[in-house]
């Protein structure tokens, strides 16, 4: 074999690994792209069931079928695990409830609130009820606002 032949088979070697590392490179961003699209569908669905809550609860706290504080415990949680990426000012939005959150969110629950004494428990509730009878009126504001909520 002439130098000329060895340099066209080294030629068309070479474009043959440059074509396969292409097609590759092609495959993987296909993949890369369906990955993206299905963790933006997963993202949208969960802001979708986290937007539902939020609306479900206000309406709950509006109809008085949940109790304010924890109300305001579920809405500022769920309200801080929106999974965007320009996360709006929930605090400065709805200043009574992230109020009352901050009040009431060290208050033992469950079996803490259980290993209370009776007495324990009656002047923890009548705190809570202090601070929730204060903030009610405008607490409800924000609730019906965010009956509407959206994302």
């Amino acid at each position: 074999m002439s130098e000329q032949n060895l340099f066209i088979i080294a030629i068309i070697l070479g474009l043959i690994i440059v074509a396969a590392l292409a097609f590759y490179a092609g495959r993987l961003l296909y993949q890369l792209k369906l990955q993206t699209s299905k963790q933006d569908a997963v993202r949208n669905d969960r802001i979708e069931r986290i937007v539902e809550s939020i609306r479900t609860i206000s309406m709950a706290m509006q109809q008085q079928q949940c109790n304010l504080s924890e109300g305001a415990i579920r809405l500022v949680n769920l309200l801080e695990s929106l999974p965007v990426k320009n996360v709006p000012n929930c605090e400065k939005d709805y200043p009574f409830l992230f109020e009352l959150f901050e009040l009431v969110k060290g208050l033992p629950t469950h079996d803490a609130r259980k290993a209370l004494s009776k007495t324990e428990r009656q002047k923890q509730d009548k705190i809570r009820e202090e601070h929730e009878a204060r903030l009610e009126s405008d607490i409800l504001k924000e609730t019906f606002d965010l009956q509407s909520f959206r994302m």
